[in-house]
């Protein structure tokens, strides 16, 4: 069977579940620090789909994974997971989790970037901007890169506005170069 339809199945049940139990909000933030654990700390996946660790290890290690004060829910969907011979697409589950949380909630995820650090306040405004055009909640982050050497790169969505002096001085060369 696909990883991929495998692993949407296993997140729309924990959503489901999630969601009787009024705790989607706690797993979601659980399956976003698992998502991390799994790209911060590439031994990881490794270490889980290692056959000699013992499912009680991998357990723990998975809860771990997850933060602080893990969810019960949580800690028994590791647990059928595991005991299920899933932990393979352990991974892919948490990412699916992620996705169908926020399609549900109409989140979308917006990042701005610039040559230097901004104020708060510029930073509230093209949130708000974002949230207007996107008419959900967004979740907002901004990541200073000098190479873009002035302006703004705004992203959310699969919507890309470059307003940088970079690609600006790039386009200039591409027409001197016709």
């Amino acid at each position: 069977m696909d990883l991929g339809v495998i692993s949407v199945r296993y997140a729309r049940a924990l959503l489901k579940s999630a969601m009787v139990q009024k705790n989607e909000g706690k797993v979601y933030a659980e399956m976003e620090i698992l998502s991390e654990s799994y790209l911060d700390i590439p031994e990881f996946r490794t270490t889980i789909e290692n056959p000699m660790l013992s499912n009680d290890k991998k357990q723990r290690l998975l809860e771990t994974a997850c933060g602080n004060d893990v969810s019960d829910l949580t800690r028994k969907f590791i647990a059928l997971v595991l005991k299920e011979g899933r932990e393979k697409a352990l991974q892919f589950i948490a990412a699916s989790y992620i996705t169908l949380y926020r399609k549900q909630k109409n989140i979308t995820r917006g990042k701005l970037t610039t040559a230097t650090p901004v104020s708060r306040e510029v930073e509230v405004k093209m949130q708000q901007m974002v949230e207007s055009r996107t008419q959900g909640v967004v979740e907002f982050n901004t990541e200073v890169a000098p190479e873009i050497i002035g302006g703004f790169i705004l992203e959310y969505d699969t919507y890309r506005m470059d307003a940088s002096v970079k690609s600006k001085l790039h386009s200039i060369l591409v027409e001197l170069k016709k």
